[in-house]
């Protein structure tokens, strides 16, 4: 089985995309860090059952990397918007084995002392124009969740919308059960809501 895990928000710098989510939440995002192989860097904000929301950009200061960044981030352009959702499991090599090739293969990364395996396609773009679930396998019991200061913000829907959103969550219904996502038939696009102390929220 996956299990929902965090989202994450896109920006052409990180300054742009804290800034996005800071506006829509009404409340401060964390210091994040850096990303080693990809070279991108992240702001985060605690979310309640044990999730987080990342804020995401190519980091100018790093090197270029030897490969394409996770979450398309080379083809980024534009205004902030939520470009991906990420699953955890326990195990992802079994995971991937029951999704097609296009879900990625295994990377090892790590920053500090959390440790974990995402899976990333050579390519950096996910199946269904970036709306398939990102698949991660933390090691340990170290978690980004964990760490966050909890500011009363709760994920409440994910819209995964998509042309061919059926087949997508027929893709996924036998390895998750989630009623806070929901694939709808559309333009390729994700939106999220939320409660937050400050009333409802919608990241897109």
């Amino acid at each position: 089985m996956i299990v929902f895990d965090h989202i994450a928000v896109a920006g052409e710098t990180l300054a742009a995309a804290t800034t996005h989510v800071e506006a829509a939440m009404g409340v401060p995002l964390q210091t994040g860090g850096e990303h080693a192989i990809f070279h991108t860097h992240n702001t985060l904000l605690g979310l309640e059952e044990h999730m987080y929301l990342e804020a995401i950009a190519i980091n100018p200061a790093a090197p270029l990397p030897d490969r394409a960044r996770w979450f398309d981030l080379d083809r980024f352009a534009g205004k902030p918007r939520l470009t991906n959702w990420i699953c955890r499991c326990d195990d992802l090599d079994a995971t991937l084995a029951q999704l097609p090739d296009s879900f990625g293969a295994p990377v090892d990364l790590e920053r500090g002392d959390l440790r974990w395996r995402m899976a990333v396609p050579q390519n950096g773009m996910l199946p269904f124009d970036n709306c398939a679930p990102a698949l991660i396998q933390w090691i340990g019991d170290a978690h980004p969740a964990t760490r966050l200061a909890q500011q009363g913000c709760t994920i409440t829907t994910l819209e995964v919308r998509h042309p061919e959103a059926p087949a997508l969550g027929a893709l996924l219904a036998p390895l998750m059960a989630d009623a806070r996502i929901m694939f709808t038939t559309g333009t390729p696009q994700l939106t999220a809501t939320f409660r937050t102390p400050n009333g409802p929220a919608t990241l897109c």
